[in-house]
């Protein structure tokens, strides 16, 4: 906004079956949600933190993670068939054992009108991930003084 990034923590749906399309939403008086969907380019990132890598050496601590950033295009889906749709499989990544009517109530116009999604079609994306145990000089080393290994971190 006026030549100014945002960075805006937001829920997100991705299909691997369309792997060019991901799908953002917020609310509707969201300005970046606006500029977006009126064609602003828009950078996705995402990060998963899978592990801290501690070492015997303070400058061979690290994280073991997989990120993805991702460069773009966004339109607004303005169809209340479609975000209905695409709400509902937002939820099924989110929450597998939820079954709709069953377990939740389905959005109403209301929240359908509320609610602003976009489609962002992927046009670069670069993948880095970070794997493995400390690589500090004696971090294999039995005798050495301190302590060096991974703390897994899983998801919930």
């Amino acid at each position: 906004e006026d030549g100014q990034p945002l960075v805006i923590p937001l829920s997100y749906h991705y299909d691997p079956s369309n792997p060019s399309l991901l799908y953002l939403h917020g609310g509707v008086k969201s300005r970046a949600m606006d500029l977006v969907a009126n064609g602003a380019p828009i950078c996705v990132t995402v990060t998963l933190l899978d592990g801290l890598v501690y070492s015997r050496k303070a400058m061979n601590h690290s994280m073991n993670y997989r990120s993805v950033v991702l460069l773009g295009k966004a339109r607004a889906i303005t169809s209340d068939q479609e975000k209905f749709d695409l709400f509902d499989q937002m939820v099924k990544r989110y929450f597998t054992d939820r079954t709709l009517e069953t377990d939740y109530n389905p959005p109403s116009a209301g929240d359908l009108g509320a609610t602003a999604l976009v489609e962002v079609t992927i046009e670069e994306w670069n993948a880095k991930a970070r794997r493995g145990g400390p690589t500090g000089p004696d971090d294999d080393s039995e005798n050495a003084t301190g302590s060096a290994g991974v703390i897994e971190l899983r998801e919930l």
